[in-house]
């Protein structure tokens, strides 16, 4: 059992740190953490950390990519680097203080030729024994929002459960997909649908709806805060969020991804995945700056929802 990773639109992370953030001022920051970043580079990492089978399917270009492939390699996690003509973008992040306010500046990306994106598709389903496949992150400029459906079609032919966690116009382009699972956040259901979402009766009708228009056979709403929700295989279900001080949100929903796919891989019920994905979501959350989920913090997490 394997699980394969496409992130289309790649960014190597530079974190650091600055004592206030104002403007007109040189701003003295601490040295630069430099990470792989991209939704669907998180879930390859955490998965592999957690002791999964996980290869991160991803265009490299320029300096950044070349620095994303040797970060990879050094956390041993299994990659298929696509080389492009373009550069991979950067993305950086500044804390305010301690503790403050934290600041994400997130820069668009190349644009992909359709051979490049020919050949992207290619190494990911020429993953060797893939039964799930995760597509997270935004979408490179110009990259039509139907590829999704054409990776949906792909997998249902090959047998493979997809997972999806993106947003905005990508989001949208999933109806009608049938995805094996998606995981938007409370927000981006709230702009997909075009209304507020104002109770726990009216996210869980969201949930359903979104699974009724075909966007996945499962449909995890992340609250935050207060938890997940799931609608899909003839169930409903609602679990709470394990509270841990938070020193960083970067990379929390990859996380939950990522332990949600590896839980099923491992033929865990969805309850079980999603118990294991907040647990995830939680140990993120308590890494500063990019860093994701320790492995003994997500178990020691995860245990204590379920004595």
């Amino acid at each position: 059992m394997a699980i394969a990773t496409l992130t289309l639109n790649p960014a190597l992370d530079l974190t650091t740190c600055t004592e206030k953030v104002r403007p007109g001022h040189k701003l003295r920051c601490t040295a630069p953490r430099f990470d792989p970043g991209g939704g669907g580079i998180n879930v390859a990492r955490v998965a592999t950390h957690l002791g999964g089978r996980a290869t991160a399917v991803f265009p490299s270009g320029g300096p950044a990519g070349a620095t994303i492939v040797a970060l990879l390699e050094a956390q041993r996690v299994p990659i298929l680097a696509v080389p492009i003509a373009g550069a991979t973008r950067e993305s950086f992040t500044v804390d305010e203080g301690r503790p403050g306010d934290q600041y994400r500046f997130v820069l668009p990306g190349p644009e992909l030729s359709a051979d490049e994106l020919a050949k992207l598709l290619d190494a990911l389903f020429g993953v060797a024994e893939a039964d799930h496949i995760v597509v997270s992150g935004s979408l490179p400029p110009g990259c039509d929002p139907a590829i999704l459906k054409r990776i949906a079609e792909r997998c249902r032919q090959s047998g493979v459960k997809l997972a999806v966690d993106t947003s905005g116009s990508a989001l949208a382009a999933c109806e009608g997909a049938r995805a094996w699972l998606i995981k938007p956040s409370l927000r981006e259901v709230a702009d997909l649908l075009g209304r507020a979402i104002a109770s726990e009766a009216e996210e869980m009708a969201a949930a359903r709806e979104l699974h009724d228009r075909g966007f996945a056979e499962i449909v995890v709403i992340s609250l935050a805060e207060r938890g997940a929700l799931l609608a899909g295989e003839g169930r409903e279900l609602r679990l709470p969020a394990i509270p841990v001080e938070a020193k960083s949100t970067v990379g929390a929903g990859d996380s939950m991804v990522a332990a949600i796919t590896l839980a099923s891989a491992r033929g865990k019920a969805i309850e079980d995945a999603l118990r294991y994905g907040i647990a995830a979501g939680a140990a993120t959350l308590m890494t500063p700056a990019t860093e994701l989920a320790r492995k003994e913090d997500v178990e020691r997490l995860y245990a204590g929802t379920v004595s």
